[in-house]
């Protein structure tokens, strides 16, 4: 019987961490994202600053 036990206790531990590996891949995501449009957001600005001081006279 301390066999059965054993493969009860493992099966829920199983389950456990495949829940929890999900959980990082989620918010990796979310950072990758946010990280992506603050990117885009500082490349405009510089391309705004940029194009504030092209000298239009060449």
């Amino acid at each position: 019987m301390s066999g059965k036990e054993d493969l009860e206790l493992e099966d829920d531990f199983v389950s456990e961490d495949s829940d929890n590996s999900e959980a990082p891949v989620e918010v990796a995501k979310t950072n990758l994202t946010k990280r992506r449009i603050i990117d885009n957001f500082l490349e405009e600005r510089r391309l705004h600053k940029q194009l504030a001081e092209y000298d239009f006279d060449l």
